[in-house]
C-alpha cells in the first residue's frame, strides 16, 4: 500500500512545486509536508487533506488513495465496474427492451432488492452489490418506462433508488464522476416519480460527491437550500425528518471542513435535538433506503468531526456512554469505533485505541479491512513506544508487518 507521504510526494513534483511553494499555496506549514513525506507521520487531518489537495489541484481522493480492489494502475477496468458504468449510462444506440418483458416483473420484488442492496452497501458486501446492481438498475428503467402513468412513476422511483445507490458505491470505490453521472440520472427520475422526497435525498448524495471533490462551498449550498426545501413542505413523518436531518449534517459537515467549525458545532446541537422527534412521528414502511438521521447518526458525525479537528478529547466525552441505535449501518458504527480509535491514539492511550480497533474487527471485519484509516491507526500505534496485548494480530489482520 502507498504510503500517504510518497503519494504528496509524487504529486507535488508532478506540478512542479516545492515543500515550501505547496505549503503557502496549501496554507499548511512546511513542517507538515516535510513530515509527511518524510514519513514521520501517517495521517493528516481532513481539513490538512483538503487544504493539500486544493494546493495540488487535484481531488482529496488522489491523496487518500484508491481502495484495495479498484487500483489507478492503467489497466483496464474490472468487468464488474465496466458492467456497472453501462447500467449507470447505457449505450446510445442500444436497441430498447422488449416492452412485454416488463410484465414479468414484479415491483414489490424490486423494491425489496433494492432495499437488500442499500443493506449490502451498509455491510461493506461491496462486492456482491457491484454484481447485482446492474440488473437492478436494468429492470428498474425498463419498469419506469412502461405501463400506465402511476405505474411509471412507481418504477421512476425504484430507478431513483438504485441509482442512487449506484452513486454511492461508485464514491466508495474512489470514482467520484461516475457517481456523479449516476446522482443527475438518479435525480431526473426522481422527479419524475411524483414522490416529493426522493430528489432531496438524492441531494444529500450528491453534496457528499461534492465533498469528496473538495466543492465544499458547492456541497453546502446545496445540501441547505434543499433542506430548506424539505422544511417549506412540512415536517410530519419521520421519512421526511430524517430526510431534513440528512441534507442539515451534511451542510454542518461541509461548514467544518471549511474550517467553521463552531458554526457546524451550533447546526449539529440543533441536528441532535430534532432527531429526539423521529420516534413520535409516522414511521417508513421500509427505512433501509432513507436518509440516515437519528440521534445517534449525530453523535456519530460529531465525534468524526471533533477528531477530524484535532480535538481528541472533545471527541472521546461526546462518545462516552452513547447508545447506538438499532437502526443505525454497520457503516456508521464502523466510523464511530475509527474514531474513538483515532482518538485515543492522539491522546497517548493505545489500550484505549486497541480496545476499540478489536471490537470493530469483531463486529465489521470487511469495513475494517476496507478502510484505510484503520491501516494509519494502526501504523501510528506500531510506531509508538507502547504495544498493548493484540496489536500485533491486529497489524497482522491488516496485512502489516509487525
Amino acid at each position: 500500500m502507498e504510503h500517504l507521504g510518497e503519494r504528496l510526494a509524487r504529486l507535488r513534483r508532478f506540478s512542479g512545486l516545492s515543500q515550501e511553494e505547496l505549503a503557502a499555496k496549501a496554507g499548511v506549514s512546511v513542517d507538515t509536508v516535510r513530515k509527511l513525506e518524510q514519513r514521520q507521520r501517517h495521517s493528516a487531518r481532513l481539513p490538512t487533506l483538503h487544504a493539500l489537495a486544493s494546493g495540488l489541484e487535484v481531488e482529496v481522493t488522489a491523496l487518500i488513495g484508491d481502495p484495495p480492489a479498484v487500483p489507478s494502475n492503467g489497466d483496464p477496468e474490472p468487468p464488474e465496474l465496466v458492467a456497472l458504468r453501462r447500467a449507470i449510462s447505457p449505450p446510445l444506440f442500444a436497441p430498447p427492451p422488449a416492452p412485454e418483458s416488463a410484465e414479468e416483473l414484479s415491483v414489490p420484488l424490486l423494491r425489496a432488492e433494492i432495499s437488500d442492496g442499500w443493506s449490502l452497501y451498509h455491510s461493506a458486501n461491496f462486492g456482491e452489490l457491484m454484481r447485482v446492481l446492474p440488473g437492478m438498475i436494468a429492470d428498474a428503467r425498463l419498469v419506469a418506462c412502461v405501463g400506465t402513468f402511476p405505474q411509471r412513476a412507481t418504477g421512476e422511483a425504484a430507478l431513483s433508488k438504485a441509482l442512487q445507490l449506484a452513486g454511492h458505491l461508485s464514491i466508495r470505490l474512489g470514482k467520484t464522476d461516475l457517481a456523479l453521472s449516476a446522482l443527475e440520472r438518479a435525480t431526473n427520475a426522481a422527479q419524475n416519480s411524483g414522490d416529493p422526497l426522493l430528489a432531496p435525498m438524492v441531494y444529500g448524495s450528491v453534496a457528499w460527491a461534492y465533498q469528496r471533490q473538495d466543492r465544499l462551498q458547492d456541497a453546502s449550498g446545496l445540501a441547505l437550500h434543499a433542506a430548506e426545501d424539505v422544511e417549506r413542505g412540512g415536517i410530519t413523518t419521520a421519512a421526511s425528518l430524517r430526510v431534513w436531518g440528512g441534507l442539515f449534517m451534511s451542510g454542518a459537515t461541509s461548514a467544518a471542513r471549511s474550517g467553521n467549525y463552531s458554526e457546524s458545532a451550533d447546526m449539529m446541537a440543533r441536528a441532535e435535538k430534532e432527531a429526539r422527534r423521529i420516534p413520535k412521528l409516522p414511521q417508513p414502511v421500509d427505512s433501509r433506503a432513507v436518509s440516515i438521521f437519528s440521534t445517534s447518526s449525530v453523535r456519530i458525525e460529531r465525534v468524526r468531526l471533533a477528531v477530524q479537528h484535532e480535538r481528541p478529547d472533545e471527541a472521546i466525552q461526546l462518545a462516552r456512554g452513547m447508545r447506538v441505535n438499532g437502526q443505525t449501518p454497520p457503516s456508521w458504527r464502523t466510523w464511530l469505533l475509527l474514531d474513538i480509535a483515532r482518538a485515543h491514539t492522539d491522546v497517548g492511550d493505545a489500550f484505549g485505541a486497541v480496545k476499540a480497533l478489536q471490537t470493530l474487527r469483531r463486529k465489521s471485519p470487511a469495513w475494517m479491512r476496507h478502510h484505510t484509516l484503520a491501516v494509519v491507526i494502526i501504523q501510528d500505534l506500531l510506531a509508538g513506544s507502547v504495544h498493548p496485548p493484540g496489536l500485533n494480530s491486529l497489524a497482522e489482520f491488516v496485512e502489516l508487518p509487525t
